[in-house]
């Protein structure tokens, strides 16, 4: 299934509408690229609606928000959903600021989304547990399996939270995917490219938890295999596009690591 999801993806080039940060904007669009996909960056109100009904995916990220843009990310939203688009939330830096949770929560309120894919501490917070966010980073250790589950729950979606141990649920069924590298953390938007990536790869497989295992851990091996070849984030980052673009799928099928369980099981 993960080898005939790439090869869909790369064959459909789906078009995935970005709604998001000014930071990560052409690295987003870089990896979108690289994996086959095809990006737009329509920001403005006056078009977001038509953009999203003729989109494969929408991805809703609030890194650089402002109140206008929170607008037109509902606006996107649900034409997305009129249109039976798949939409992804991204909830950059929840916690740090009463603006940045409540417009996460709007959003979370008046569309129906998706997934929602963030580190601990944006989920947590947005799950209403109190955690320390500094700038828009985590502090300190969460339980990520019964954190995913509780946001599920709450907020009637698909959950995936990305870190060392990367887990995806709806809330009954969960995947463990323990891909990736260090030096994902040392260069600004992977996070944000992964999101994207995920709405990618919805565009291409209607089931939720499968589509996104598979996009976190083939983003995860594409870092392992960049991480290879340098051990500096410049470099690193050039690498990971090109492993994105051309991952050796044997390599991918072999270095995969998702392990998947129910919620009430010991173990995975």
């Amino acid at each position: 299934m993960k080898l005939t999801q790439i090869q869909l993806l790369q064959e459909k080039q789906p078009l995935i509408h970005n709604i998001t940060n000014q930071v990560v904007m052409n690295f987003t669009a870089n990896g979108l690229y690289a994996i086959g996909a095809s990006p737009v960056m329509a920001h403005a109100k006056e078009e977001v609606e038509e953009m999203a009904q003729i989109a494969d995916a929408v991805v809703l990220n609030i890194g650089t928000l402002t109140q206008d843009q929170v607008d037109a990310m509902i606006l996107a939203g649900k034409s997305a959903n009129k249109a039976g688009v798949p939409v992804v939330l991204d909830p950059v830096g929840v916690g740090a600021t009463t603006f940045r949770t409540s417009s996460a929560l709007r959003i979370l309120d008046e569309v129906d989304v998706t997934i929602i894919r963030g580190n601990a501490g944006e989920v947590a917070n947005l799950a209403g547990m109190e955690v320390k966010v500094k700038g828009v980073d985590v502090t300190g250790d969460l339980q990520n399996e019964n954190l995913a589950t509780l946001a599920a729950k709450k907020f009637n979606t698909n959950i995936a939270i990305t870190g060392e141990v990367d887990v995806v649920t709806n809330g009954l069924s969960r995947y463990r995917i323990t891909n990736g590298h260090p030096l994902l953390t040392k260069v600004t938007g992977t996070g944000c490219l992964l999101s994207a990536v995920i709405g990618a790869f919805l565009a291409v497989e209607k089931d939720v938890l499968t589509a996104a295992t598979t996009a976190i851990s083939y983003y995860g091996v594409a870092a392992e295999e960049a991480a290879q070849q340098s051990n500096l984030p410049g470099s690193f980052q050039i690498n990971f596009l090109d492993q994105l673009n051309h991952l050796n799928m044997e390599a991918f099928e072999r270095k995969s690591r998702i392990s998947m369980g129910t919620f009430g099981s010991e173990h995975f």
